[in-house]
């Protein structure tokens, strides 16, 4: 089961909680990772943490103000990013665009999608993972394993039809070991979850009660 936490723009210490992602994932089975603000990936990295970013764009060395190169994430020890995030949305052609420039840098990529169609599509790319969050989901604490079980199955159902090599993962109101496990019982290979971690008193505990029941 793979873990990955976005710390989106919440007021966490990113340190803090890669520290505590690197803990937790040397004693489980499970591989949990991090994605914070691209600010903070060197130093994030430098803590041992599997470092994710949470956007790179459809770009190349260039004339690119304000942007993020696949590269220079790459270079601040980052090894996968996300793409298409419900928060940062591409057009279909730039997300085709991002996924090439992530493995142009050697990054991991998972491609996040609304809907069963979405991620249909999505798998067509040739991502190395999708995700599916409904947005109306995301930050409720309802997970989507639990509100709209047939999301997950149809998700799963697309991705394998497209492409079998391209893993599932379960977003949208994860937060705790029984909706991961929920997840994992839909065919999800992953989850992919924010507040839960990044707004938690304490984020080590938060993951242990997270990989305690896989």
């Amino acid at each position: 089961m793979f873990i990955l936490v976005n710390l989106k723009t919440y007021p966490c210490d990113p340190v803090a909680v890669a520290e505590a992602v690197r803990d937790v994932n040397e004693s489980t089975d499970a591989r949990v990772a991090v994605a914070p603000q691209a600010a903070h990936l060197e130093r994030v990295a430098e803590t041992g943490a599997e470092t994710w970013a949470q956007h790179v764009d459809p770009i190349d060395y260039g004339s690119n103000t304000g942007h993020t190169l696949a590269e220079t994430v790459a270079e601040a020890g980052a090894d996968g990013t996300l793409i298409n995030h419900s928060e940062q949305r591409l057009k279909l052609a730039d997300v085709d665009g991002a996924v090439q420039a992530a493995e142009r840098a050697n990054l991991e990529t998972v491609v996040c999608a609304n809907n069963p169609a979405q991620i249909g599509a999505a798998a067509a790319l040739g991502p190395d993972a999708v995700a599916v969050e409904p947005p109306e989901l995301i930050g409720t604490g309802t997970p989507v394993s639990q509100a709209d079980p047939d999301i997950v199955e149809g998700a799963v159902e697309a991705a394998q039809a497209v492409d079998a090599d391209v893993s599932v993962l379960c977003g949208a109101g994860i937060s705790t070991g029984e909706d991961a496990v929920a997840a994992g019982e839909l065919g999800a290979e992953g989850v992919l979850l924010a507040s839960g971690v990044a707004k938690a008193d304490d984020p080590t505990a938060a993951l242990e009660d997270l990989v305690e029941p896989l």
